[in-house]
Order: C-alpha cells, then structure tokens, then sequence
C-alpha cells in the first residue's frame, strides 16, 4: 500500500487546506475522511488545522508527506469530502 500525505484545498484554489491521502499509485488524493479505519477526530480548536490528529498519527506509522506543490501537480480529489461523524 502507497502511503502518502499532503495538503490540499478543498476545491483546488487557496482556500483552506485539508489533509488528504492517497494508498495507491495512479489514485486520486482524498480527503482524510475518506478513510475512517486510518483518520482519527480532529482536535477541538477554533481554527485548527482540518486533519492536524490524522497527520500525527500517519507520520509516527511512517507515512510520508508530499509537498503541496507536488500533490496539486496531480489534481486534487475527485471525491466529496466525506461526512462521517465522530
């Protein structure tokens, strides 16, 4: 399994920037939410960054992060955003 992180707006602009991953080479990137058996719940803090938790998490497990730039390269998700619940 292909175990990368970046972080991308949601909608491709400069907007705020989320933690999205991608487990598979040719595959789109998708937001960490996507992915309820990898992502854990976002720390309560007004203004955090969306998907701050996940990211610690993943680094530790030996992930790696790809630069924005390089990630954005590659087009953004083609998936909505999940809406699970935590």
């Amino acid at each position: 399994m292909l175990r990368q992180m970046c972080w991308l707006s949601k909608s491709g602009g400069d907007d705020e920037k989320i933690l999205h991953l991608q487990t598979a080479s040719g595959q789109p990137w998708r937001p960490y939410t996507a992915f309820p058996q990898l992502s854990v719940p976002d720390y309560r803090i007004p203004g955090g960054s969306k998907g701050w938790a996940t990211y610690q998490k993943l680094l530790k497990a030996g992930w790696t992060l790809v630069p924005s730039a390089r990630g954005s390269e590659f087009g953004a998700s083609s998936y909505a955003e999940s809406t699970v619940q935590r």
